[in-house]
């Protein structure tokens, strides 16, 4: 399995630890090559172009978008969440989501390989699962 991990830069003391997840869930199964992007709302275009080279059989989508005093967290949440469903329904692989969305920096760490996991872990397992699933479909046809 050869898995593109598309990264926000933004709020990186906490995607660093979802990318450690996912890197850890991969290595077993595979490779993987890391590609960092400035903010969450970059991750959908890359992760687009990502899917056009054929390189990669699957993309791992890893964020932390934390609430603020405005309401910029909701739109910047929306647009990401829709934007990598439609790159993964688009492409036809598994485009597996874990940007997190978040009312508090204890809440990210808590995500982050905390007391709830490691969503960047979680949506590596998710991307594999989907490919193993994917390779018992092909051999149905």
């Amino acid at each position: 399995m050869k898995i593109a991990l598309v990264a926000s830069r933004f709020n990186s003391v906490i995607v660093e630890r979802l990318v450690e997840g996912a890197k850890q869930v991969i290595e077993p199964h595979g490779s993987y090559e890391l590609f960092w992007v400035p903010g969450a709302l970059e991750i959908p275009v890359v992760a687009q172009k990502l899917s056009r080279t054929n390189r990669y059989q699957a993309l791992v989508c890893l964020g932390a978008v934390i609430k603020g005093a405005s309401d910029h967290y909701e739109h910047v949440s929306r647009e990401v969440h829709n934007g990598v469903t439609r790159v993964s329904l688009d492409a036809g692989i598994p485009v597996a989501m874990g940007v997190l969305t978040v009312e508090s920096m204890a809440q990210a760490f808590e995500r982050a390989g905390g007391t709830h996991g490691n969503v960047g872990a979680n949506a590596a397992s998710a991307a594999v699962d989907v490919l193993k699933l994917f390779e018992r479909v092909r051999e149905l046809t």
